[in-house]
């Protein structure tokens, strides 16, 4: 069977792994993308746009390599879905927002630095969006910095966005088919990079379970959260309501 909800290729190049990648560069895009015109500071309207774009570009390769890019985002139904449930979280304030970004920005920079090492059809994607994200990650480490070195209350709401999303972070370390990595060097890689800009921005990383139930490590098996559907429908309502219309 082939389609938007099950999506394979003539060519026989789609790979769980490009899908489940696409979904969290795609659904974080929209996410960042709900601050335009809502960022603490106009700069920030700019730099989480250009975020935005750089992750909506990431999708489009990889999803493009399982099927039709637009058929995929637009008409799957949620639990097709195959991205992590820490990057459809709501975007709450700005520092939770950055939190999201410190953890899953390293998260994806160590991952895509080991996949520009290896052969396939990941290898060029990796290798161009390790560019764009060492800039993600830079700009979540200044902030992080800036808020939790910051005054009682930037320092207060970053961690609170740190301890809000940590049970989250353990699925990112999940095995994904057809994704040869190090699992064991990305998970510690993580760690010690995460826990580095947490110290020097004078706040505590969570040492708690990551795995909080089911909530926390099954959105790679379709499992979402009830943020996401709302996301969803809010993302796919302009395509699904003029099925056929070009621009």
């Amino acid at each position: 069977m082939s389609g938007p909800t099950s999506p394979t290729t003539a060519s026989g190049r789609t790979t769980a792994a490009a899908l489940a990648l696409g979904d969290d560069a795609l659904v974080l895009s929209h996410r960042l993308g709900e601050w335009a015109g809502h960022a603490p500071v106009l700069e920030e309207d700019v730099a989480l746009a250009n975020i935005a774009l750089d992750l909506l570009g990431q999708a489009r390769l990889l999803l493009s390599l399982v099927g039709d890019e637009d058929e995929l985002a637009y008409l799957r139904e949620e639990r097709a879905f195959r991205n992590t449930q820490l990057v459809e979280q709501e975007r709450g304030d700005f520092a939770h927002t950055i939190a999201r970004q410190l953890y899953f920005s390293t998260y994806q920079a160590l991952l895509y630095g080991q996949l520009a090492e290896r052969e396939g059809p990941l290898a060029p994607i990796a290798a161009k969006a390790v560019k764009e994200v060492a800039y993600h990650r830079d700009h979540a480490e200044h902030w992080t910095l800036r808020l939790g070195d910051g005054t009682a209350e930037s320092h207060e709401r970053m961690q609170r966005g740190l301890d809000a999303l940590w049970r989250f972070t353990g699925e990112l370390f999940e095995p994904v088919e057809g994704l040869e990595t190090d699992v064991d060097a990305l998970r510690e890689g993580w760690q010690t990079s995460v826990a580095d800009v947490v110290e020097r921005a004078t706040l505590t990383l969570p040492t708690g379970p990551r795995r909080g139930g089911w909530s926390a490590g099954a959105g790679r098996q379709g499992i979402h959260t009830e943020a996401f559907g709302r996301m969803l429908a809010e993302m796919q309502h302009l395509h699904r309501s003029h099925p056929g219309a070009t621009w």
